[in-house]
């Protein structure tokens, strides 16, 4: 079982950045895929990155470039940095673990974290 809590969203302006932490229980943390997805109203949650434990990462097309996804074993976090940002990004963002390779879908997930990007 894995417990996951997100935190760092909040409002920012277009161009701007904003750092997601997401903090995750479990001994078996190092061992699983981490990643994000995230949910614009009234559309399908979708996935954003994804970080294997060995170190690839996968991330969707739309945030190639300005997103980094990254994690740190010894404190059993999960990072998203979210550069240039754009109002398209608006979105509740959602950290995921267990996520299967091209990010069809996870096992475990954390309650989200509203993230708004103004014009």
């Amino acid at each position: 079982q894995v417990h996951l809590v997100e935190s760092g969203g909040g409002l920012v302006q277009a161009g701007g950045s904003l750092r997601l932490s997401c903090a995750a229980s479990g001994r078996t943390f190092s061992s699983y895929a981490m990643g994000w997805f995230r949910q614009a109203p009234g559309k399908a949650r979708e996935f954003v990155a994804r970080d294997w434990s060995g170190g690839t990462r996968n991330y969707a097309d739309s945030v190639k470039g300005r997103f980094t996804i990254s994690r740190d074993n010894a404190k059993n976090m999960v990072y998203l940095q979210m550069n240039s940002l754009k109002p398209e990004d608006t979105a509740v963002y959602y950290c995921a673990a267990n996520v299967a390779y091209g990010g069809g879908g996870a096992d475990y997930w954390g309650q989200g974290t509203q993230v708004t990007v103004s014009s």
